[in-house]
């Protein structure tokens, strides 16, 4: 039985047939890269659930405010805390407090997702754990925190001040109309005629508007009392100090 001969090598081939196995590897890099743009996201109930939960593990995106890790009767304490400083009289005003509840809510939850990340990277419970998210992966995700926490720095900022101004407004109109308001209190008991706030349209209880009156008086005779008593004359250290410069 004769030795089948040895294959002849032949290096051109060997390289042609090289070089046509990675035009077919990155043909097929390009099609899944491809077909990647043009896909539709989950389509199964279980794959639209994982990517519905994404934003809310992300903890700072995630449309549901409190989470299910976090404790409900926390958030109400802390919304009870903005209303009772803001006091909101209007929608508007309200809306704007409640943006500054959730805003500040997020923001507050930063500290213990950045915490729960680095211990994540430093403490994996196995091996694949350790090689699926190290400490490079904690730190980028860290960076992307940053950046959530400084949008919704600004997001606070400038629902603070929007608030501050429409209040601000509010209560300077307020102000106008109780002064309009005790004014005419005052002038119809001067004429002993009866009077209702409500007769001129104003909104207030004739209680507020008698309180206002009242309180304006006395700022009125303190002025008064403090302009003599300060003002129109020097004091005892003014006049020893006039003596001397004579």
């Amino acid at each position: 039985m004769s030795t089948p001969p040895n294959p002849v090598l032949d290096p051109a081939a060997d390289r042609a047939m090289y070089e046509n196995r990675m035009r077919a590897a990155a043909y097929r890099t390009a099609v899944n890269r491809a077909n990647a743009q043009h896909s539709t996201g989950p389509r199964t109930d279980a794959g639209k659930q994982r990517s519905s939960m994404n934003a809310i593990r992300h903890g700072l995106t995630a449309a549901t405010v409190v989470l299910q890790s976090e404790d409900p009767a926390a958030y109400e304490a802390h919304r009870r805390q903005f209303f009772a400083e803001h006091q909101p009289a209007t929608p508007t005003e309200t809306q704007l407090v409640q943006e500054l509840v959730d805003t500040s809510w997020r923001l507050n939850r930063i500290p213990l997702l950045e915490a729960d990340l680095l211990n994540r990277a430093a403490n994996p419970p196995n091996e694949q754990a350790r090689i699926d998210f190290d400490i490079v992966d904690a730190h980028r995700l860290i960076n992307n925190l940053s950046i959530q926490g400084q949008r919704l720095s600004r997001q606070f900022q400038k629902a603070l001040q929007t608030l501050g101004e429409i209040q601000t407004a509010r209560l300077d109109r307020e102000r106008r109309d109780l002064k309009n308001a005790a004014s005419l209190l005052e002038f119809h008991k001067h004429k002993g005629l009866p009077w209702e706030p409500s007769d001129d349209g104003f909104v207030f209880s004739k209680e507020q508007v008698e309180l206002f009156a009242r309180r304006a008086i006395r700022q009125n005779d303190a002025r008064h009392v403090g302009y003599v008593r300060f003002d129109m004359f020097p004091s005892p250290m003014q006049q020893v100090s006039l003596t001397r410069h004579a």
